[in-house]
Order: C-alpha cells, then sequence, then structure tokens
C-alpha cells in the first residue's frame, strides 16, 4: 500500500512546482510590464527635457505678462467718496460697465458753472450780434460794439472750458443741459477683463489720480523673457518660441518673438525679449513663471 501511493505524492508534488512557477512566471511579467511603462513614462519625460534643452536653441527663463494695452489701471480724475461698488476681485466686467460712484460737491459745482455760463452764452451771444448790428448801421458807439464783442467771446471760453472738464470726467455737457446735474459721478470699466489689485471700499476717500482697481484682459498674452548678452546674435523679430508654464506641467506652448530690448544690464548682462503667445490658454495668469526656447536663427 505504502509504494502504491508514492507515485500518487510525486505526482501532486510536481504539480505544486508548475502551480509556483507559473505564478512566479506571471508576477515577473507583471514587473517586466510596470518596468517597462515606467522606462516609456522616463523616456517621453527625457524626450520633452531634450526638446527644452538643445544645442539649435537658446533657453530662457521669464513669466507671462499682458501687453499695456490691455492692462488698465482705474483711475479718477477728480476727488471723492466712494458711494457704492459694483464689482469683486478677479471678476470679469465688460468695457464700459459702471464698477464704481464717485461723490464731491465740486462735482455738482462744477456741472452748475457750465449750466451757468451756458444761460448767460445765450445772451450774450444775442447781445453782442445786436450791437454787431448796430455798429454796421452806426447806430451805435464802436466802444459798445466791442465789450460786448469781448464779454461774449469770455463767456464762450468759459463755457468750453467747463464743458472740457466734464469730457474728461466721462460727462456729457449736452446731457446735463437736457436732463440736470447729476449728483454721482460714474465710475467705468476703461476695458474688458479681469479686476485685480483692489484698493477701493465703501467710504473711502479717493485722490485725484489714485487707483481705485486694475484690469487684466488676457486674450492676448506675451512673455517676457530674459535672454543674455552672449545669445543675441541667434535672436531676431519672428523667431518662433517654444515655452511651457511651469505650473501647467510639461504642455508646450507657441509663441512669436515681437521685439528685443535695447539696453543690457550692466550687472547681469541680460535684456529683455518680448514675444506674443500664439495661443492663449484660460489658465494662464500675468507672472507665471515660464522656460521657453528660441530656435537659432
Amino acid at each position: 500500500m505504502k509504494y502504491k501511493l508514492l507515485p500518487v505524492i510525486c505526482l501532486i508534488l510536481l504539480a505544486c512546482q508548475s502551480n509556483e512557477k507559473a505564478t512566479d512566471n506571471k508576477a515577473l511579467s507583471t514587473v517586466k510590464e510596470e518596468v517597462v511603462a515606467e522606462t516609456e513614462e522616463v523616456a517621453d519625460q527625457d524626450e520633452t527635457a531634450e526638446k527644452m534643452v538643445s544645442p539649435e536653441n537658446v533657453s530662457l527663463n521669464g513669466t507671462i505678462i499682458v501687453s499695456p494695452q490691455n492692462h488698465a489701471s482705474v483711475t479718477i480724475m477728480m476727488g471723492g467718496t466712494l458711494r457704492s461698488i459694483s464689482f469683486l476681485p478677479g471678476e470679469y466686467v465688460n468695457k464700459g460697465s459702471v464698477i464704481a460712484k464717485l461723490e464731491n460737491p465740486e462735482f455738482i459745482n462744477l456741472q452748475q458753472n457750465y449750466l451757468e455760463s451756458a444761460a448767460q452764452l445765450e445772451f450774450l451771444e444775442t447781445e453782442y450780434n445786436r450791437q454787431k448790428t448796430l455798429s454796421e448801421q452806426e447806430a451805435a458807439s464802436k466802444k459798445r460794439f466791442q465789450e460786448s464783442k469781448a464779454d461774449y467771446l469770455s463767456m464762450k471760453s468759459k463755457k468750453a472750458a467747463a464743458a472740457a472738464q466734464l469730457r474728461i470726467l466721462g460727462i456729457s455737457p449736452e446731457n446735463i443741459e437736457k436732463s440736470g446735474i447729476i449728483q454721482s459721478l460714474l465710475i467705468t470699466a476703461p476695458i474688458s477683463g479681469y479686476i485685480t489689485g483692489t484698493k477701493a471700499n465703501l467710504g473711502k476717500y479717493i485722490n485725484s489720480g489714485e487707483a481705485i482697481c486694475e484690469i487684466v484682459n488676457k486674450s492676448q498674452t506675451m512673455l517676457c523673457l530674459t535672454a543674455y548678452e552672449k545669445d543675441l546674435e541667434y535672436l531676431s523679430a519672428g523667431s518662433p518660441v517654444t515655452f511651457r508654464a511651469n505650473s501647467l506641467g510639461n504642455i508646450m506652448f507657441d509663441a512669436t518673438v515681437i521685439s528685443i530690448g535695447q539696453e543690457i544690464d550692466p550687472v547681469s548682462r541680460s535684456l529683455n525679449v518680448y514675444a506674443k503667445v500664439n495661443n492663449s490658454n484660460t489658465g494662464f495668469r500675468p507672472g507665471m513663471y515660464v522656460t521657453a526656447q528660441i530656435k537659432k536663427k
């Protein structure tokens, strides 16, 4: 009986060894697949890094910016107290939309001066024309005519000055003549974009020329890159730029050099290179750090 069981035991042992070997082979295969995947990932990263660092390219660092035309400071030409604010930091506003209301007694006085000048000018113009006719007919003295002319021209100048001041504040003098004095000065957005750099709160007195907030339009972003004197021979307007924003991973973007600074920093021996981003991205933020490559010309 003992000898009959021996072959069976041997077969069981062989089967167990076969299963263990199959399991080991499967585990080894899985490890190989993981190693291959990691190798391919590293290879992709190395390929991206190789593209960013090449003897045929000039390497630059810099930041994302917007052009001066797309960055506006909302300032006022007349001081006053903020009575209402219609924006939040980071909010998008359209050009011409009201973002705040300002009050100042001087604003009312300015409108009053304009209306009084307009009323007096109408009378003085009538008198001037009458004296002119009489003077031509020699029915009045030349002196009276000259006085009438001086009064008329003086008031005409005064009205024009008051109208110009109102237009600077964004107020139509013609609308005041039709609708009367406006109590609050409306502050409107000079461009469309996102509110940044808020420096306002209700009840705060804003001085003339002081900024209430900043507005940034990101529809046309640019790069401000730092290049060194030794690389100047490789750079020119129109050169293609490849870059990535460090906070957006390895996604590559394209830009084109539009201008090169004309003054070299005496300490760092560097200058700024400006490039227009060809395809802007909603994830871009002014001030973001970028690394870039410009193909040598």
